[in-house]
This record gives C-alpha cells, sequence and structure tokens, in this order.
C-alpha cells in the first residue's frame, strides 16, 4: 500500500550517460521501497531509456512519469554561433499520449535540428508541441535560477511568466532545491518570491544522480571518466556536494521544512497529472504493396508457387499440406505484408549481388521462407518445425535472422529508407556498457593509478562472458588476497563495482532496423 506525500521528479538514470549511476531496475525498487506512488525518469537530452523505465516501474508497481531535462537554446535552435546566449536547462513531463508523442519530437527536433555540443531545442518549438506536457524550472542551470543568481529579479519573473504561457496556467511549476549550496538558497529565495507573486505552484526536487549517498565519491570517479580527468584535478567538472542521492520522503520532508508544505505535496499533484499508457501488444507493421494491384495474399501464393517450381521442380501433396498449412497461420496472425516485405529486400539484395547469408534460428523451419528464399535451407528435408518459428498460441513477431555483407548492407537499409519513407524507417540505438576490466581501466586511470599497476589487476579479472567483479573475487584467489591486503586495489575495486555495468557510450547498431507503417516521429 503505497502512501508516501513526496514523489522524486528530477531523476537521472544509466540513460544519462556517463552522468547518471541510478541503474532502472534498482531505482524503482528503491521507489518502491519508499512506498513512492511514482516515479519520474528525467535524463540529459535523451528518452534513451524510456520503455525499459516504464516496464520496470509497471512491473515493481509504481506509477512511471515519462520526462526529459532538455537544454533550451538562448537563441534559436538553429544558431550555432558561438557568441549566441548559452543554453539554460528545463525539465519536461508527458501527462498523457499526446504530450508522450510532443515529448518525442522535441528530443529529436534537440538532435536532428538544434545539436550544437548537446541537443537543443528553444521556445518556438516548445510552444508548438506544448499540449500533453507539465514542466519545471529545473536546476542551477534553469534560465529562471540563472537569473536570479545574476541578480535579474525582473529577467527571472518575465522567463517565469514566458514558461506559463507557453505549457498553461498550472502545468508549469517552480522547482526548489537543496544540496546544501549558497546559490541554491538564494535561487529559492526569489523562486518563493516568484511563486507568491505570480501564483505559479511549487515543487521539491532533489536532482538525483546516484542511489546511494556513500556513492557520491563513486559518481564523481563517472564525471571524470565522461570529462576524461582525474579525480586529483581541482578544475574538473563536479557536483559541489554528496547530496544528489536517492533521498527518502521522510528526509525530503525534513529538509524542507522551510519550504510551504505545498511543495512537497504538489509532486504527488504532478505524478497524477501525468497518465502516459504505453501499449506493446499492437503491431505497427508497414503495408506492402504489391504490383499491378495484386492482392497480398495472392502474390504471397503467387511467390510461394515460383518457389516451389525453383526449388522441388514442382508440386506434390506434402509440399502443398504443409504450404496450405503455413499460410493459413500466417494469415490468421496477420503477418503476410511482413513476409512479403522481407521477401522483398532480400530478393532486391540478391538481384544486386550483395551476399545473403543462408538464414540462421526457427526461421529455417518455414517452409514460405525456403520458397520465398528468404531461406536456403530445406525444413521437409531436415524435418524442421514450422511451430518453433509461428504458432498461433504464442503471441509474437516472427524472427527471421538476416545476414547481409557488412560492406554493402547500407545499400539494403538505403533501398528500404526510400521505398519506406525516411521517416518511418530508423536505425536502433545501441549501449556499450562498462563491463568488469574495462570499469577497473578507467577507474585506475582517473584514480592516477600507475598503469602497470591497474593493468595488473585487471589481468587478473577472467575474461569469461558475463563475468562481474564480483564473482571476479570469488573464483580468482589473487585478485580476492590483492584485495584484502592493498588499499589501492581496494579503492579501485569497489568504486568500479559501483559503476560496472552503466552504459558508457551510445552507437548507431550495425544491423537492427525498425520498419513503421506511419513515420516515426508523429
Amino acid at each position: 500500500m503505497y502512501h508516501s506525500d513526496f514523489v522524486h521528479l528530477h531523476v537521472h538514470t544509466q540513460f544519462s550517460l556517463l552522468d547518471g549511476a541510478c541503474r532502472v531496475n534498482e531505482l524503482v525498487a528503491k521507489a518502491a521501497e519508499y512506498k513512492m506512488p511514482a516515479l519520474a525518469m528525467t535524463d540529459h537530452g535523451n528518452m534513451f531509456g524510456a520503455i525499459n523505465f516504464y516496464q520496470a516501474a509497471i512491473k515493481a508497481g509504481v506509477k512511471p512519469i515519462i520526462g526529459c531535462e532538455v537544454n533550451v537554446a538562448g537563441a534559436s535552435r538553429f544558431d550555432k554561433n558561438p557568441q549566441q546566449p548559452p543554453s539554460s536547462h528545463l525539465v519536461i513531463y508527458a501527462k498523457d499520449e499526446t504530450g508522450y508523442r510532443h515529448l518525442m519530437k522535441l528530443v529529436s527536433a534537440g538532435y536532428l535540428e538544434g545539436f550544437y555540443y548537446r541537443p537543443r531545442i528553444d521556445k518556438e518549438i516548445l510552444a508548438r508541441h506544448a499540449e500533453g506536457l507539465l514542466a519545471s524550472s529545473s536546476c542551477l542551470r534553469g534560465e529562471i535560477p540563472q537569473r536570479l543568481n545574476e541578480g535579474n529579479y525582473n529577467a527571472a519573473l518575465r522567463a517565469a511568466d514566458e514558461y506559463r504561457h507557453i505549457f498553461g496556467k498550472d502545468n508549469f511549476y517552480l522547482e526548489l532545491m537543496d544540496h546544501g549550496m549558497p546559490e541554491q538558497k538564494k535561487a529559492n529565495e526569489g523562486l518563493l518570491k516568484i511563486s507568491k507573486q505570480e501564483n505559479i505552484p511549487l515543487i521539491v526536487t532533489n536532482d538525483v544522480h546516484y542511489l546511494e549517498q556513500s556513492q557520491a565519491r563513486a559518481h564523481e570517479v563517472l564525471m571524470c571518466i565522461q570529462t576524461q580527468s582525474v579525480l586529483s584535478d581541482p578544475n574538473r567538472m563536479r557536483l559541489k556536494s554528496d547530496q544528489y542521492y536517492f533521498k527518502s520522503p521522510q528526509q525530503m520532508r525534513s529538509e524542507f521544512r522551510w519550504a510551504p508544505p505545498e511543495a512537497l505535496t504538489n509532486t504527488v499533484a504532478v505524478a497524477e497529472k501525468c497518465n502516459v499508457d504505453l501499449r506493446f501488444d499492437q503491431y505497427r507493421l508497414p503495408h506492402y504493396d504489391p504490383p499491378g494491384g495484386m492482392g497480398q495474399e495472392d502474390f504471397l501464393l503467387e511467390l510461394c508457387r515460383k518457389g516451389m517450381h525453383q526449388r522441388y521442380g514442382g508440386s506434390n501433396p506434402q509440399l502443398e499440406q504443409r504450404l496450405q498449412y503455413e499460410l493459413e497461420i500466417i494469415k490468421k496472425m496477420g503477418f503476410i505484408s511482413y513476409f512479403l516485405i522481407v521477401w522483398d529486400f532480400i530478393h532486391y539484395a540478391k538481384q544486386r549481388g550483395i551476399p545473403v547469408g543462408p538464414g540462421r534460428g526457427s526461421a529455417a523451419g518455414s517452409l514460405v521462407s525456403y520458397l520465398l528464399g528468404i531461406t536456403s535451407l530445406d525444413p521437409l528435408r531436415y524435418g524442421l518445425l514450422f511451430e518453433r518459428f509461428l504458432n498461433p498460441e504464442r503471441l509474437g513477431m516472427p524472427d527471421i535472422d538476416i545476414d547481409f555483407c557488412f560492406e554493402r548492407r547500407p545499400e539494403v537499409i538505403e533501398y528500404v529508407t526510400k521505398k519506406y519513407g525516411k521517416d518511418n524507417v530508423a536505425q536502433i540505438i545501441t549501449f556499450g556498457t562498462m563491463q568488469a576490466r574495462a570499469a577497473v581501466r578507467d577507474v585506475g586511470r582517473v584514480l592516477s593509478v600507475p598503469y602497470a599497476d591497474v593493468d595488473r589487476i585487471a589481468k587478473m579479472i577472467p575474461s569469461e562472458p558475463g563475468m562481474t567483479l564480483q564473482m571476479a573475487l570469488k573464483v580468482e584467489p589473487r585478485l580476492s588476497q590483492l584485495y584484502k591486503e592493498d588499499k589501492t586495489t581496494a579503492d579501485i575495486l569497489d568504486t568500479a563495482q559501483v559503476l560496472e555495468g552503466l552504459n558508457r557510450h551510445a552507437s548507431i547498431h550495425a544491423a537492427g532496423v525498425v520498419i513503421g507503417d506511419r513515420p516515426m516521429i508523429r
């Protein structure tokens, strides 16, 4: 039974790359432990982890609030002049499905249109896509706190009024933070004054970057990895206190005794306003248009007949029975278009001499796949089961593993993009994570430990897939002994264990492509 009167609304997860140290599953578990009714994810400039977070939160019985801490350009997002005014932070939350789509548009525009060192949007595009969104004034890098710390109260007042106008009455909040910094105290005094003068509601947040206070030093190391600096550098980028952790509702109530009581309870009010319902049981397959106005079902059957002649030299009762059985299931499950799309780009590749693999996995059990040339293995000859590939009692998309020559794979992707529209096709992201050995090497460098010593420690970690530092300490006696006897080694391994498994960088997946029935951004 959840009864907390506070919800964390400013949270950076592992998807705030090399900045957030909160693993999603541990994060939502902590919210559930504190009996919070909801939890927000507000990573820097991206929504990389939105689905992961949404599903984990639902599973834990915590209401997910999908948000983002965006960078708002000081001028136009298209202006890449280094002399332009600096950008500022703003936290945005999706209230509903409309807001979720608008948030995706804004985040995408930040990368595709406004990127300058980091993704940026501007107030013009914000105003066009404000429907379904809530927003808050963010941290000390928010426009309003910045103006207040500059001593320019009137400029802060204008900015607050502008954001309230963009998002609408009661959809914009002033964000109070207190990590023990004098700049925050000054900003908070101004925010309280603006709230009272303009009747703008307040919320209390803690700008969470890690789960436990004890992880503050490991987070400093993480930021050093990001900025390629060392912990001993007095000029390195850092958070100025150890208070950026996931505090309990009781801690927040105690530390914000000075704030109006509604500033805490308003966090629950924000959570109640945010009701994004994402569906994962609907397919958005693109529509394949057969040539000559032929119907999809007839065209698929025609292709299978041609394939039967090419593969077997003609028909026979066994082939006919298996073909009709598979086609009925494919039709019943709504995957005729799917098979035609896959046939189409494989056919395109083979026509142009692009090497295509014979097929892997359960798809080899499909006669239709074999007749279409999607696979090159005869399922009848080898007694392969179609039900392992597609079964009406087990809902899910068909899984066809296709290998293209890596040198000419971009030609196939370009063909698919042109055929279905560049707005309907997207390559997917992939994340490199800090694995055991790499984490040790990164941490050792940041702690200024000689390379030879760090290398010796790293090489003691077994190289088996899935090996963690905790496992390594159990299975490698030399490492365990060194951990017990040498303080530097213990420091490296303890710190690395906090950071191990976090996302280190993002890149484009070599082959993963999504094709939709509508624009990805709409």
